[in-house]
């Protein structure tokens, strides 16, 4: 049985991953309309693996006697001055998630709640992935600068990257 204090914090998290969802859908929308074919599949592929995380986050809050809660999201930002700059806001939000996850990690200890801190350890290890991968890409972002066929070259290695992510799912 979870805690209402545990409950609350999970329920927060839901938010914070259908956000992130959101966040990566509207990035995808900016690519596509950009020419940046590559960019929006990782993209799109990015949003549906949030929901996900964020749909396991029901799950378990509901296995465990509480009550997932559905709320209202922020609206995401839907422009960007570069898709450098888009990328830098994806590594700054998935940095801000991790601070998000370490935080519940820390709350379930202090409740001594075993099963939620065993939970969350999936995620721990997803959001080390999930950064790497960001700081990787805004790495390769850096090499290209205003290079025009890098980024053509950039956006096709994108692609390659969401079509070997998906065939390797990870879920």
């Amino acid at each position: 049985m979870l805690s209402k204090s545990i409950e609350k914090v999970l329920n927060e998290q839901i938010r914070i991953e259908a956000e992130s969802s959101q966040i990566y859908l509207a990035m995808a929308c900016w690519a596509e309309v950009k020419g940046l074919e590559g960019v929006a599949g990782f993209m799109f592929a990015q949003s549906n693996e949030e929901r996900d995380h964020m749909l396991k986050f029901v799950k378990f809050i509901n296995e465990r006697g509480g009550h997932a809660h559905i709320s209202q999201l922020k609206a995401p930002n839907v422009t960007y001055k570069s898709f450098k700059d888009m990328f830098e806001t994806l590594y700054e939000h998935e940095v801000l998630v991790s601070e998000s996850i370490n935080n519940l990690v820390d709350i379930s200890l202090q409740e001594k709640d075993y099963a939620t801190h065993n939970f969350l350890q999936w995620y721990v290890a997803e959001q080390i992935e999930e950064e790497a991968m960001a700081r990787s890409i805004l790495d390769k972002i850096n090499l290209i600068g205003d290079d025009k066929g890098g980024l053509y070259l950039f956006d096709r290695d994108i692609q390659q990257l969401t079509i070997t992510s998906a065939s390797t799912d990870k879920g």
